[in-house]
């Protein structure tokens, strides 16, 4: 697909919203789901959560990473280290599998033009790239495996475990049917 991945920098503030839209990629969401509080993800949903997100970015820190067709932003991957996402770790189906450190892989948005074409692969490999980069030891990731058939795009928000499985992650846990954890190691003498 002649893809190029970049983190997202204050520079790439603008790629970022124009990917997302005025909707905040889905419901004012502005990919800040798993890094607040359900209440606080209610109160800031839409202006607030952009905000955050764009405060995130301005500080330095690199929230996800972005995939280009060219120069147009078509897809969006958020990958941090597993201590950066607050509602990750009170789940009760995602959480902790052991005390290794982790870097997660939380969400996905891919513009509608570009689904169902290998970009959220390629993001998934860039993940990794990105994270061994960072000296991340292990990548986890929690995908939706549907039951019968495809899912809506909008419930797939956090990958299908068919790409992780392609991307070379492998399940390392299960504690609901359709929500496998699954892992990349990075570095060996991790789990």
């Amino acid at each position: 697909m002649g893809l190029s991945f970049h983190p997202v920098t204050p520079e790439r503030w603008g790629d970022l919203e124009t990917l997302f839209g005025k909707r905040g990629a889905t419901g004012g969401c502005w990919c800040m789901w798993w890094r607040q509080a359900r209440s606080e993800y209610d109160a800031n949903k839409g202006e607030g959560n952009r905000q955050a997100l764009k405060a995130i970015i301005d500080s330095g820190e690199v929230p996800g990473i972005l995939a280009y067709h060219g120069k147009q932003p078509v897809g969006w991957c958020s990958l941090a280290p597993r201590t950066t996402f607050s509602a990750l770790e009170r789940s009760r189906v995602l959480k902790r599998v052991d005390d290794q450190p982790v870097w997660s892989i939380v969400c996905f948005f891919i513009a509608r033009s570009h689904r169902r074409q290998g970009v959220t692969l390629g993001l998934l490999q860039a993940a990794v790239e990105y994270a061994r980069q960072q000296g991340a030891a292990i990548l986890e990731g929690y995908p939706v495996e549907p039951k019968e058939g495809q899912t809506a795009d909008v419930f797939a928000f956090t990958g299908l475990a068919s790409a992780f499985k392609k991307a070379g992650f492998v399940e390392v846990l299960r504690r609901s049917p359709t929500r496998p954890i699954m892992r990349y190691v990075i570095r060996e003498g991790e789990k």
